[in-house]
């Protein structure tokens, strides 16, 4: 750079003048005109069919981008869709196993509930059983008691013993007759 100061001050020196911003020169003018058209002809015939070559690939290159985004974009909304279906679907098969399970639920409720019910009624009636048994065995004691107590009384009032057998026997024919006609 001060190379060039000092020859720009050497040849302003040297009494060479750049003039004014306006004044024309038209040695100047002439020759940055043939720079500027053979530029032009270089540029166009070598610089330019590259310059518009790489122009059209980016176009291509960002036309098909635009094109597979558009193709990406559809194939987004697409499984978008086909994600809601499938996500509809499995809350509907949701819906439906659990009032299966509340159905299977409620069956399993009812037959434990008429199980128990039977089991109950089979207890009631074993129940009812033995009491029958109970009772029927404690009217039979009973009556063994009544009747060894009546032949003790009737054997105190008539002071002798009868057969034991005989005497059994009358005092149960008795007892019988009294619940047939009671």
């Amino acid at each position: 750079m001060t190379l060039a100061l000092l020859a720009l001050q050497e040849s302003h020196d040297a009494g060479e003048s750049f003039g004014t911003p306006f004044t024309v020169n038209f040695g100047l003018f002439f020759w940055t005109w043939v720079v500027f058209i053979a530029l032009f002809f270089v540029l166009k015939k070598f610089a330019w069919p590259a310059i518009v070559q790489a122009t059209e690939e980016r176009e291509h290159r960002i036309k098909r981008q635009l094109e597979d985004a558009e193709k990406m974009n559809t194939e987004a909304k697409d499984a978008l869709e086909e994600h809601k279906k499938l996500l509809a679907g499995a809350k509907a098969e949701a819906r439906a196993l659990v009032t299966e399970a509340k159905t299977i639920a409620q069956k399993e409720r009812e037959q434990l509930l008429a199980k128990a019910r039977e089991e109950q009624q089979q207890v009631l009636e074993r129940a009812k059983r033995e009491i029958h048994a109970e009772r029927d065995a404690a009217v039979a004691d009973l009556r063994r008691e009544a009747v060894d107590l009546s032949l003790a009384a009737a054997s105190k009032l008539v002071e002798e013993n009868l057969d034991d057998k005989a005497n059994r026997k009358l005092v149960t024919e008795y007892l019988s007759s009294l619940e047939r006609n009671g």
